[in-house]
């Protein structure tokens, strides 16, 4: 390879592999979310794109798309898997459309706090999750992002008790397991994407939504929203995915500076909404909103009495089932 500079070696064999992204001084790649631009997601995808602009020397640039510009979750993972975006964070729950057992983490009430939660998708659990996202033919990050532990708001009444949810129509996400749950408890789960929520709510389509407190705000729910209840119901993060063959086509070294780079970016987020967290509830309580803190435990003996967790055990297997319990505790 004498006379031909690493560089335009790799220009050349990117322009061979991805003749449609690939440009001369390297790869252009897409990074989308369903995230505002002021969210730490949105913060530190754009961060770690700069990092690895940088230490690849221009020969790999990630171009951010956030708050839903090119879709919505489930238009944006059918183009992460055709190869249209190259990178995508996505939360398990909803990636559990394709890959069942993503959404195993939000399991209702399975995890007590972050204690629990870190240690079970940085561990066995999160190993055994990516395993299966890649024979779907995705390639996910070690590090999972936070999304948050889930909070009900409504604008009719605040949920006290379970029996507070019979008839209650709020919006899910578009995953099963959301809907399996809160028909569980009675109410009317409709399956919205987030791009659409806020006029959902303003419209009364529904009458009320669960998210974290730092999505809550940073999207202004509030405006729509009237009551919060602090149900901790169950807890969702987000998986850092890229397309197989977008990654398969990258040389090993740039592999190695995106893949640090991400996952750094995700223990960096971590942090940013842990603190996000602890200064929100009074921000929205400025904006309006009123606060109830229900038992959980009375949630969790409602879904357990439902046949919830035996139905999602066997829906799981029980190889999968047996790693969440090692770190929530038994559940079933």
């Amino acid at each position: 390879m004498t006379g031909i500079t690493r560089r335009a070696f790799l220009g050349a064999a990117a322009a061979s592999v991805l003749p449609r992204r690939a440009q001369a001084a390297g790869f252009t790649y897409k990074y989308a979310n369903n995230a505002p631009a002021d969210h730490p997601l949105t913060l530190r995808t754009r961060e770690a794109a700069e990092k690895i602009k940088q230490e690849s020397h221009g020969l790999l640039t990630i171009e951010v798309f956030p708050n839903n510009q090119l879709g919505g979750d489930t238009d944006m993972l059918s183009q992460v898997r055709t190869g249209a975006i190259e990178f995508f964070t996505l939360s398990g729950l909803i990636l559990a459309t394709l890959v069942p057992v993503a959404s195993i983490n939000g399991i209702g009430f399975a995890f007590r706090d972050y204690g629990q939660v870190w240690p079970a998708v940085d561990g066995e659990l999160g190993a055994f999750v990516r395993a299966a996202i890649g024979r779907a033919g995705l390639f996910a990050f070690d590090r999972m992002w936070d999304n948050g532990y889930r909070q009900i708001t409504s604008s009719t009444h605040p949920i006290n008790s379970p029996e507070d949810l019979r008839g209650f129509k709020i919006r899910v996400p578009v995953s099963p397991l959301w809907t399996s749950m809160f028909k569980a408890f009675g109410a009317s789960p409709a399956s919205i994407n987030f791009n659409e929520v806020y006029s959902a709510l303003q419209t009364k389509v529904v009458e009320g939504q669960e998210n974290p407190l730092s999505l809550i705000k940073i999207a202004k729910l509030y405006e729509v929203q009237k009551f919060c209840s602090l149900t901790f119901h169950m807890w969702d993060g987000f998986w850092m995915l890229a397309n197989q063959g977008a990654w398969d086509a990258l040389p090993r070294d740039l592999q190695e500076i995106v893949q640090r780079n991400w996952n750094n970016a995700a223990l960096q987020q971590r942090d940013d909404i842990a603190k996000l967290n602890t200064s929100v509830q009074g921000e929205l309580e400025k904006e309006g909103m009123v606060f109830n803190k229900p038992d959980a435990q009375a949630f969790r003996a409602v879904l357990k009495l439902a046949g919830f967790y035996t139905e999602w055990r066997e829906k799981y297997g029980r190889e999968a089932w047996a790693l969440l319990e090692k770190y929530a505790g038994e559940l079933a």
